[in-house]
């Protein structure tokens, strides 16, 4: 029996511009690195077997920050990837702009497929490993919803460096 925790990236300076970053890089910020930090402590009272990642950048340099002081082996992973935006990415969603969701962007379908793809991808090849999974703020509300088997409004969004168990 496996035990899955997901852990959302530092704060980017995308984050502060409220922009709809997608798989941009994203680019962490002082404050972002500080938070990363601040976490390891916690981190490091959980006996991890793996880390896997997000290999887009802002998760990547997350990952590298955190594993300075865990050393553990790293698996990067497209599945683990935020919401692809399509045309939409790039703008500002600050609560007051209104964006139409564009017919290029990943469909909310697909994203709780890739959710459940990650789920069994975690349960086939880690199956008696407690995992750490480094994600963006909206796929790891996705992969709990899917866990939980409700709907994605019915997840609360995670902070910045935020660690939930499943």
């Amino acid at each position: 029996m496996n035990s899955l925790y997901l852990y959302r990236h530092g704060e980017t300076a995308e984050n502060r511009l409220h922009i709809l970053q997608g798989c941009m890089p994203g680019t962490l910020t002082s404050e972002g690195r500080a938070q990363i930090a601040a976490s390891v402590p916690t981190l490091q009272s959980i006996p991890f077997d793996i880390i896997l990642c997000s290999d887009i950048q802002r998760c990547k340099d997350t990952a590298l920050i955190i594993n300075e002081v865990l050393q553990l082996p790293v698996v990067y992973t497209p599945l683990l990837r935020e919401r692809d935006w399509g045309s939409a990415t790039g703008m500002i969603v600050d609560g007051v702009t209104k964006i139409r969701i564009p017919d290029d962007a990943e469909t909310v379908p697909a994203i709780r497929q890739r959710a459940q793809d990650f789920l069994t991808f975690v349960h086939t090849h880690y199956p008696d490993c407690t995992v750490l999974a480094i994600s963006h703020g909206l796929f790891c509300r996705c992969i709990q919803a899917v866990h939980r088997g409700v709907e994605l409004s019915e997840v609360i969004p995670m902070k910045n460096t935020e660690l939930r168990k499943l």
